[in-house]
């Protein structure tokens, strides 16, 4: 009878403080990876709704997977014309399509535009960056549906082709939380193979 009660006892004191499941973490050796868990955790930089950055604890990464560091070459589009760029809201960004980046992956031949956005041309932090919004066939299943977004600098103007690294893409805001407005790849983005690497769907919380 005793040792029933000693039982009870421990089974009432585990019960009222149960021990948190162990959260496994991703192991982050991209510095890109790096870079957005300390963003997405810092309250004055984070997209994250409150409840979500309360217990916060990182972003979900594919695995840094050389095979997806890629050399483009780089055909420009001067004569490209400005437009504006749709957005999950009614806000229309100008963008200039930039250059074409053309590639290979898995032995197939593929194709992206990097826009610049008018509106940030001479700007001291993002005057020199390139925005190339895509969508490829993990959209919907292992990353966000809306696709992801990778930015580049500005190459030399004499330069021909320019090193592009799919491990350091990443989610729209919109992703985490509908306050934003996101740009939408255009269809002319849209990849036919799956990109395993950068950031996936979804958040690992405490």
């Amino acid at each position: 009878m005793r040792t029933i009660c000693c039982l009870l006892v421990f089974f009432f004191i585990f019960a009222c403080n149960p021990k948190k499941a162990q959260v496994d973490l991703p192991e982050l050796s991209h510095p890109k990876h790096i870079e957005l868990n300390e963003q997405y955790a810092d309250a004055e930089k984070s997209p994250l709704k409150k409840e979500d950055l309360a217990k916060f604890k990182s972003l979900k990464f594919y695995p840094a997977n050389e095979a997806f560091k890629v050399k483009a070459q780089i055909e420009r589009t001067p004569e490209a014309k400005p437009f504006e760029m749709v957005t999950s809201t009614d806000r229309l960004p100008v963008y200039r399509k930039y250059m074409n980046l053309k590639f290979t992956i898995d032995g197939v031949e593929q194709q992206l535009a990097a826009y610049r956005n008018q509106a940030f041309i001479g700007h001291p932090e993002y005057g020199n960056l390139l925005f190339i919004p895509f969508l490829d066939e993990t959209n919907g299943i292992e990353s966000y549906g809306g696709g992801r977004y990778i930015d580049i600098e500005i190459p030399d103007e004499n330069a021909t082709e320019i090193l592009l690294d799919f491990n350091g893409c990443y989610n729209p805001y919109c992703a985490y939380n509908d306050k934003y407005s996101c740009p939408k790849p255009p269809l002319e983005n849209a990849l036919d193979v799956e990109i395993k690497a950068g950031v996936q769907y979804g958040l690992i919380l405490d």
